[in-house]
C-alpha cells in the first residue's frame, strides 16, 4: 500500500507539516491555485447558468500531482481553512484525475502545530460544496463586472484600465474623502480656559486648567462662541471674578482590553504602530503562520494561527495557557475572574474560525528574537502582546471631575459662569502593562493621564491666567491604508482575504497614490470614479456592494444557491450596461480642462489627458489629423503643495551617442506621449526618428533580406523587431505597403527589375474514373 498523500498550497507549509506527520505520509504543495478563468476572454457561459470555463494554470505542478496521486493510499487536502482554501482543494480534485477507488479527505486546522495537524488528519471531512460555490460565485461576479465595464473605460478614458466590483468602491471612498477635504470650509470657534491653582501652594505642582462649559445656567456647545469680540467680552466680564470649587465627582473608571486581532485590525494596527502596508503585513503574517525555523527541539513551527479571519473567538486551551503565562509574569491580580469573550463586529464573521494569536503564549518574543528577522519579529511581538493583553484584567483609572464657579459679583449666591476640569490617574495598569491600542488620526485618548491636585468642595482657588483660545474645525483626514481597511470592514465591503489585494490593485492601476503614507486619488482615479458613479451608480454603491457580500456569505452557509444569486444580479447589470453604452456612444474621450491657456496657440486651454506613460497636458484643440484648427502642443506637468497644476519647463534635448543612419548627425533623446524616442539633431532638415526599446537602447535598424515583397512586388522585405522584441519581416515601402510576415519560407529572392509574376492558368484536374457498379442487373 502507498503512502497517504497530503496536499497543501505552499512548500513552506508542506515542510512544516511533513515533520509533524512523519512516515506513512507524503506532503506536497499545489503552489496555490492550479486552475482559473483564462485571461483572454470572459470565460463564463452566460447561456448555461454562468458555468465558468476553467483552464489549468500550472501544467507542470498538475502533472507532478497526477503522478503523486497514482500510488497514494488516500488523498488529504490540507489547504487553508477558508473559502479560497476550500476552492483550491476542489480545483485540485478536478485537475489531477484522482483514481475512483482512492478516498479523498478534506482536513482543516487553524494553526500549524503538531497537535492541530494530527487532530485534523484524524478527523477529516468532505469538501464543503457551499464554500466552493461561494468562492466560485465571487470569482464569476468579479469577472462579469471587470471584463464588461473595463472596455468602456478603455474607450472613454485610457487603454489598460480596469473596473472592479470591490476595487472601484474602494477608490470611490478615497475620491469622496478628497472631495470632502477640498469642499471643507473651516469654522472658527473659541474656548475660554482658565489656569487655576490652590491658594498658598506650589504653582508648578498644583496648577491645572479648566474650560468654560456653562454661562447663566446654559450649557455652551462647541460653537457657542464663534468670534473674537464675543470671547473678549466674556474675558472682560471674568477679569475680577472669584473662583470656587462647587462640585467634585470621583469614580473608578475601568477600561477593558481590545480583542485579539482579526485580519482587519492586524492590518490597521501594524500600519499605525509599525508603519507596515497591508500587503507587507499579510506577507509577514503568512510566513509566521506557515512555519519558521526557531532551532532547538522544535525546529520549524507555525508561530501564529491562520491570519485571514474576521472572528475574535479563541480556543479554550489557548486561553488557559495565556492565563498561566499572565499569572507567572504579572501575578494573579492581573487575571480576570474568567476568560473574556469578545463580540465580533464584522458583518457575517465566520465564527468557526479563531482570532489571530500566537500558537503558544509561552513562546515569548524574546525567546525567538535571534531566529527572526527584524520585521518578522516586530509583527510577532505585536500579535503576542495584543493577544496576551486581551486575556488580562481591565485597567482602572481614578477619574475626577471638578466643576468650578466663577463669581463676578461677590454678593451673588450662584455663579454666572461654570468651568470644568477633569483628571484621570492610572490606579491599576491591568492589560496596559503589556499593550495599548494606537489611535487613528483625529482620535483622542480619553484615558490620557491628567492629574488634578487634591481639592475640596467650596475651596477658593487662585486665577493664574484667563485664556481666550481661537480654534478652527479641521477637515476630515485622508485615508491611510489602515483607516481604509477599517472603513471597508465597517461597511461590509470585501473580506479578510481581499483587503491587501484591493489596496495594492488600486495603487498599481494608478487610481490612487501614496503620499506621506496617505492615500490620495489621482486625476485618473477621479475621472474613472465620476464615470462609474454617473453611469453605474448601483455597481459602486456602498450598500449594494455590502448586500452582495452578504449574499455570498449566505451561499457559504448554504441558505442560498449561487446560480439564482447571479441571475438576480446579472439581469439588471446587463440592462445598465447596455444603457450606458448607448449614453456614452457619442461622448468624447474623457479629459479635464485646466485653467492654463495653451502657450503655443493661445486660443484654448490645456487639458489633462492620459497616455501610456501617465498624465500629460495637451492643447484642447489637439487633433490626430493636422489642420489649421488643431494645435499639437503637449507638456509634462506637476502639482504644487496646494494641488495646483504647474507646467514642467522644457529642457534641452539630451544628446545620445547614436548617429543618424540617414544624414550622419548625432541623434537626441526626445519624449512624446508614447514615451522617449530618438530624433535627428538636424530636424527639420532631417526628420529621421528611431524607437527606444524597453531595455533603454535603440531598436535595431531594419536589415535587408533580399526577398521580394509578395504583395506589392516593388519593395524588399526587411528584418525588423516588434514592440516586444520579436522578429518579423515587413516591406521596405511601408506605410505604402503594409505587408508583414513572421517567416521567409517559400518566398522568392529579389530579382533586378523583375515584373510581377503572372497568375498561372488554372490546371484542370482530370475527373476521377468511375468505379464499376457492383449492383446486379435485374
Amino acid at each position: 500500500m502507498g503512502d497517504k498523500l497530503v496536499i497543501v498550497e505552499s512548500p513552506a507549509k508542506a515542510k512544516t507539516i511533513q515533520k509533524y506527520l512523519g512516515r506513512g505520509y507524503r506532503v506536497t504543495s499545489s503552489m496555490g491555485h492550479v486552475r482559473d478563468l483564462p485571461k483572454k476572454d470572459l470565460s463564463i457561459d452566460l447561456e448555461n447558468n454562468f458555468a465558468p470555463v476553467y483552464e489549468v494554470t500550472k501544467q507542470k505542478v498538475v502533472s507532478e500531482l497526477r503522478q503523486a496521486v497514482r500510488g497514494a493510499e488516500a488523498i488529504y487536502l490540507a489547504t487553508d481553512p477558508d473559502r479560497e482554501g476550500e476552492a483550491i482543494a476542489w480545483h485540485i480534485t478536478q485537475a489531477v484525475n484522482v483514481p475512483k477507488r482512492t478516498p479523498i479527505f478534506r482536513v482543516v486546522f487553524q494553526e500549524i502545530t503538531r497537535n492541530a495537524v494530527q487532530q485534523a488528519i484524524n478527523n477529516p471531512r468532505q469538501i464543503d460544496s457551499n464554500l466552493v460555490d461561494a468562492q466560485q460565485a465571487r470569482r464569476v461576479l468579479d469577472r462579469l463586472v471587470g471584463y464588461q465595464l473595463s472596455p468602456l473605460l478603455w474607450d472613454k478614458v485610457k487603454r489598460g484600465l480596469s473596473a472592479g466590483r470591490v476595487q472601484s468602491v474602494a477608490v470611490r471612498l478615497i475620491v469622496e474623502r478628497e472631495q470632502a477635504i477640498e469642499a471643507f470650509v473651516a469654522q472658527e470657534y473659541w474656548t475660554i480656559e482658565a489656569d487655576l491653582s490652590k491658594q498658598g501652594s506650589d504653582l508648578k505642582r498644583d496648577s491645572f486648567r479648566a474650560v468654560l462649559i456653562e454661562r447663566d445656567g446654559k450649557k455652551l456647545d462647541k460653537f457657542a462662541v464663534t468670534k473674537q469680540d464675543q470671547a473678549e467680552s466674556i474675558v472682560a466680564d471674568l477679569r475680577d471674578a472669584r473662583y470656587r470649587v462647587q462640585k467634585i465627582v470621583r469614580r473608578d473608571k475601568r477600561r477593558s482590553a481590545a480583542p485579539p486581532f482579526t485580519t482587519s485590525t492586524l492590518q490597521q494596527e501594524a500600519g499605525r504602530k509599525l508603519g507596515f502596508g497591508a500587503k507587507k503585513t499579510m506577507m509577514l503574517a503568512q510566513r509566521l503562520y506557515e512555519g519558521v525555523d526557531i532551532g532547538g527541539d522544535e525546529g520549524t513551527v507555525g508561530l501564529i494561527t491562520y491570519m485571514r479571519t474576521d472572528s475574535t473567538n479563541v480556543a479554550a486551551e489557548a486561553q488557559q495557557e495565556a492565563r498561566q503565562v499572565i499569572a507567572a509574569m504579572y501575578g494573579d491580580t492581573y487575571l480576570p475572574e474568567k476568560p473574556p469573550t469578545y463580540k465580533t463586529r464584522a458583518k457575517a464573521a465566520q465564527e468557526a474560525h479563531e482570532a489571530i494569536r500566537p500558537t503558544s503564549s509561552a513562546r515569548h518574543p524574546d525567546a525567538v528574537a535571534s531566529k527572526l528577522e527584524r520585521d518578522l519579529l516586530r509583527l510577532y511581538d505585536l500579535i503576542w502582546k495584543r493577544f496576551l493583553a486581551s486575556q488580562m484584567a481591565p485597567a482602572v483609572f481614578d477619574s475626577t471631575t471638578v466643576d468650578i464657579g466663577a463669581f463676578t459679583n461677590p454678593q451673588a449666591t450662584s455663579a454666572p459662569y461654570t468651568f470644568r476640569a477633569t483628571g484621570s490617574v492610572l490606579k491599576f495598569p491591568g492589560f496596559l502593562a503589556v499593550y495599548n491600542v494606537s489611535l487613528d488620526e483625529g482620535e483622542e485618548d480619553e484615558d490620557s493621564e491628567r492629574r488634578l491636585p487634591p481639592l475640596d468642595e467650596a475651596e477658593v482657588l487662585n486665577l493664574l491666567a484667563l485664556l481666550p483660545i481661537q480654534h478652527f474645525t479641521e477637515p476630515p483626514p485622508r485615508f491611510t491604508e489602515a483607516s481604509l481597511v477599517k472603513d471597508l470592514e465597517q461597511l461590509g465591503i470585501g473580506r479578510p482575504s481581499t483587503y491587501a489585494s484591493i489596496i495594492s490593485t488600486i495603487q498599481e492601476r494608478e487610481y490612487v497614490e501614496l503620499a506621506e503614507k496617505k492615500l490620495v486619488p489621482t486625476t485618473l482615479g477621479r475621472v474613472v470614479t465620476d464615470l462609474l458613479v454617473q453611469h453605474f451608480p448601483k455597481i459602486v454603491d456602498y450598500d449594494f456592494t455590502s448586500a452582495l457580500e452578504q449574499q455570498l456569505d449566505d451561499i457559504a452557509e448554504g441558505s442560498k444557491r449561487w446560480v439564482p444569486v447571479l441571475h438576480e444580479f446579472y439581469g439588471p447589470f446587463q440592462n445598465t450596461l447596455q444603457n450606458a453604452k448607448n449614453e456614452m456612444r457619442n461622448v468624447k474621450r474623457e479629459e479635464i480642462l485646466s485653467d492654463i491657456v495653451c502657450p503655443k496657440c493661445g486660443q484654448a486651454n490645456l487639458a489633462i489627458k492620459f497616455g501610456r506613460n501617465g498624465e500629460f497636458l495637451a492643447c484642447s484643440r489637439y487633433s490626430k489629423t493636422a489642420s489649421e484648427d488643431s494645435c499639437d502642443f503637449t507638456s509634462d506637468f506637476h502639482r504644487d503643495s496646494d494641488g495646483k497644476i504647474v507646467l514642467d519647463k522644457a529642457s534641452a534635448p539630451e544628446t545620445s551617442d547614436v548617429m543618424c543612419n540617414l544624414c550622419g548627425r548625432p541623434m537626441v533623446i526626445k519624449k512624446s506621449r508614447f514615451g522617449p524616442f530618438l530624433g535627428c539633431s538636424g530636424y527639420p532638415e532631417c526628420a529621421n526618428t528611431r524607437r527606444i526599446g524597453k531595455d533603454g537602447k535603440p531598436v535595431p535598424l531594419p536589415v535587408p533580406t533580399g526577398v521580394a515583397c509578395p504583395k506589392c512586388h516593388e519593395g524588399e522585405l526587411m528584418s525588423r523587431r516588434g514592440k516586444f522584441g520579436r522578429p518579423f519581416y515587413g516591406c521596405s515601402r511601408y506605410p505604402k505597403c503594409d505587408y508583414a510576415s513572421n517567416s521567409l519560407e517559400q518566398l522568392a529572392p529579389v530579382e533586378a527589375s523583375a515584373p510581377p509574376p503572372e497568375k498561372p492558368e488554372p490546371v484542370k484536374k482530370p475527373e476521377p474514373a468511375k468505379k464499376p457498379s457492383t449492383r446486379k442487373k435485374k
